[in-house]
């Protein structure tokens, strides 16, 4: 580790190799994952279907770039055009460079329309990514610090406060409103019901576009295969990564015909972005997912799971709340916690701490009851261990 940035604070572990939810070290230790990489690997490690197809497309091409045609490409497009219902897709490397996509046919969007300065509306909060302008786009002060000047172009509103957004309808500047349907990294923040659906409206009322950033709250971990579509909506431009390829990186924009025929040749472009082999991957994890409807697994998993962990911990004096939709679940403690994770490592439970006091769940979609069971049964045994110990357990 000697010639690596200080870029993490990582744990003491090493893992060697997966099985479903499962990892192990290299001591030969097994863990629960209930992190799956932070969203990412959304059918567990080795699955086979995915296995297959990043072996068999190794063998045969990995890279010609996208001067040429893509076949894997243009058929993952097809796949997600048709679920999202978003006809046109861009393919990156990763959730960044998604959102970063978004942003720019937002601007040109925004001066087609002959806004001379367009403005996105973002939310506190927030988190699109870490490349400049993604992170500019972010409400959290303590990624942003030190990288000033950010890049301009945002007004910034209230999470979940509608009457907020509503007071800007007077602004002539403003191209679109970028959300996250469910925040994960401020916390996993659940907002109201009708929360999208009186986004959507307000944007048709002021011609605005209405762009989602489902990079984390994504490819079924809510209940739905998107989280927008569990609100009766459709959005005019979404994000997608993480769990799209179930661990090999790739990112996906996708938009409506209005806003993606503003790009022409030469106007946005991507060395490594679809190539054949992230591409060969996404469609096997996306095939995956419809073929078994993990969206509803996840679903049915997560109520379990947030009932249990509400049923143990319900009056904690130290848990403020236990928030979540599907297999995105947040507890919120009363004071900073990413001393617990060490503990966690000592359970053989794998886990986040987000946004310094919020543990954070994102177990596989593919997660059984049994293995939903050992999160309930440990997880608050780690709280109280914790919040009754002033010993200070990571260095």
């Amino acid at each position: 580790m000697a010639h690596l940035m200080n870029t993490y604070k990582r744990l003491p572990v090493t893992f060697d190799h997966g099985k479903g939810v499962f990892l192990w070290d290299t001591e030969g230790n097994q863990y629960l994952d209930a992190l799956a990489g932070i969203a990412v690997t959304i059918l567990g490690h080795a699955h086979p279907a995915v296995t297959k197809a990043i072996s068999e497309q190794a063998a045969k091409l990995l890279h010609n770039s996208n001067l040429y045609q893509i076949a894997n490409q243009a058929k993952l497009a097809d796949l997600l055009s048709r679920l999202t219902g978003l006809p046109q897709a861009f393919f990156c490397n990763s959730g960044a460079e998604a959102v970063e996509t978004a942003i720019k046919l937002i601007r040109l969007y925004g001066h087609h329309k002959g806004i001379e300065f367009p403005h996105i509306v973002v939310m506190t909060g927030a988190f699109h990514g870490r490349t400049l302008a993604a992170l500019s786009a972010g409400g959290n002060k303590k990624t942003q610090e030190g990288y000033e000047p950010l890049v301009e172009g945002f007004v910034r509103v209230p999470y979940n406060d509608i009457e907020a957004l509503r007071k800007l309808s007077a602004q002539k500047n403003i191209a679109a409103v970028l959300v996250e349907p469910v925040q994960g990294e401020s916390g996993v923040r659940v907002p109201n019901a009708d929360y999208l659906s009186n986004i959507r409206k307000l944007c048709d009322e002021n011609g605005w576009l209405l762009a989602l950033d489902e990079v984390q709250c994504g490819m079924g971990r809510t209940g739905t295969l998107f989280a927008y579509q569990g609100k009766g909506i459709k959005p005019d431009i979404v994000t997608v990564a993480k769990g799209l390829a179930n661990g090999v990186p790739i990112g996906c924009c996708l938009a409506i015909d209005e806003v993606a025929n503003l790009f022409a040749p030469g106007k946005h472009g991507t060395t490594f972005g679809g190539n054949p082999l992230s591409c060969a991957a996404g469609i096997a994890t996306l095939q995956t997912i419809e073929s078994l409807k993990l969206w509803e697994n996840a679903k049915k998993q997560g109520e379990v799971l947030l009932k249990g962990l509400k049923d143990k911990l319900h009056n904690h004096p130290h848990v403020k709340e236990i928030r979540g939709q599907g297999l995105m679940i947040g507890i919120e403690l009363d004071k900073p916690c990413r001393d617990i994770l060490l503990a966690g490592l000592e359970k053989r439970l794998l886990f986040s701490v987000t946004n310094d006091t919020v543990i954070r769940l994102l177990p596989p979609l593919i997660i059984e009851s049994a293995e939903v069971q050992m999160i309930i049964d440990v997880l608050p045994e780690l709280i109280n261990q914790f919040t009754n110990s002033e010993e200070r357990l990571y260095p």
